[in-house]
């Protein structure tokens, strides 16, 4: 069943998020040109399919790594960035002589996290994405190393693509990897056994990303947890994910043609609205509240607010409108917008409505999250 799904969501996708890392665009020498030049073959047979490509690339540090030489060391995060600057022009131009041998137009975007926090610039850079895209013009995207400060990083580019996805109103995501696909269980912890590569994921809210997965690769900043992590996000918006090994030739093309490859990761059946998934990943949570049993069942079961009475700790320093995660028995169930600051929480957390207007007055919320402001199970 899941496997005709599947070949129904690939026939059907228009709008199409590839997503390739560090690990598969660059070897011993710098950027992989051979795997760049297959890649833009691929992208270019999917435009005469009738699809829509917006491409997130690594590849700017590695490239700028190699114009400097060996005699260079790139230390700290001035060196990195000072290398990203180097190589992104280096990197573009690549991309744009492989599009034009096909008549196609490419264009860059570097973005950081504050580009999509506030809702103007987030619905600027959705209208932008979607005229480049009914010209039929390929958008490169990168986070821009070379300004970019950690608060306002997304962590990588997988978690960049997982918020692409929102903007362009993605029909599919795709992530080129280094390895053959999800395996089933973590290699680290089990050298010695041949571990089979998991074809289909039909619950990836199911999967436990830490005892699954291993380490970070040594040229990229993700590693399997953080596609998977990307997948989960994605297939909260509805989305499938297919995990490719991305140093095989044509692989996207064979994916489609049906070739038993890489690892499919299946949408929940209940999407939830793209402004709910804007709310929960434009930036980290600010703070923490711990809550009870009855406010878990109320959440988790009823579809409920969260209340004060339910809230039994507060941790952090935030100001209303915040976005904070929702802990239950030390585990993250929900993010959502904070109605109340941290220094308000902690007056009124455990108590009723009628306490609570007794300790802050009639002008108060009801709720300290509105079920309209909360995501359950976000994958942050």
């Amino acid at each position: 069943m899941q496997e005709q799904a599947k070949r129904t969501a690939l026939e059907k996708a228009k709008n199409i998020i590839i997503k390739v890392g560090s690990a598969v665009l660059t070897d011993e020498n710098g950027l992989a040109l051979s795997v760049l030049e297959n890649l833009v073959d691929q992208i270019a047979k999917l435009h005469k399919m009738g699809k829509r490509v917006c491409l997130v690339s690594s590849g700017a540090v590695a490239a700028g790594k190699k114009a400097l030489g060996p005699s260079h060391k790139i230390e700290g995060l001035a060196g990195k960035q000072g290398a990203a600057a180097i190589g992104q022009g280096r990197l573009m131009r690549e991309y744009e002589e492989l599009f034009l041998k096909h008549g196609m137009l490419c264009a860059q975007i570097l973005l950081t996290r504050d580009d999509l926090k506030s809702r103007e610039r987030f619905l600027n850079a959705k209208n932008t994405f979607q005229q480049l895209l009914q010209w039929n013009v390929v958008p490169i995207v990168n986070e821009n190393d070379t300004v970019v400060i950690h608060e306002l990083k997304f962590g990588d580019n997988d978690a960049l693509a997982s918020l692409l996805c929102n903007i362009i109103e993605a029909d599919l995501s795709i992530n080129l990897t280094s390895t053959k696909g999800v395996l089933a269980k973590n290699p680290l912890k089990y050298p010695d056994e041949e571990i089979a590569i998991m074809d289909i994921v039909d619950n990836i809210q199911d999967l436990n990303l830490d005892e699954l997965c291993g380490g970070k690769t040594s040229v990229g900043t993700g590693g399997m947890y953080s596609k998977l992590l990307s997948a989960r996000r994605s297939a909260q918006l509805g989305v499938p994910t297919f995990i490719l090994p991305g140093k095989i030739p044509d692989i996207i093309l064979k994916a489609f043609a049906g070739e038993k490859i890489g690892t499919w990761i299946c949408p929940t059946s209940e999407p939830v609205s793209r402004r709910k998934y804007w709310l929960a990943y434009r930036s980290d949570a600010q703070g923490t509240v711990s809550i009870d049993d009855g406010a878990y069942i109320a959440l988790s079961e009823k579809g409920k607010s969260l209340l004060p009475g339910g809230i039994v700790q507060v941790e952090g320093n935030f100001s209303a409108g915040a976005l904070i995660a929702v802990l239950y028995q030390d585990k993250k169930i929900a993010v959502g917008l904070s109605n109340y600051s941290a220094a308000e929480l902690r007056k009124i957390k455990g108590l009723s409505r009628i306490e609570v207007a007794a300790v802050l007055g009639n002008a108060h919320y009801p709720e300290v999250i509105h079920r309209d402001n909360l995501l359950l199970h976000a994958a942050v």
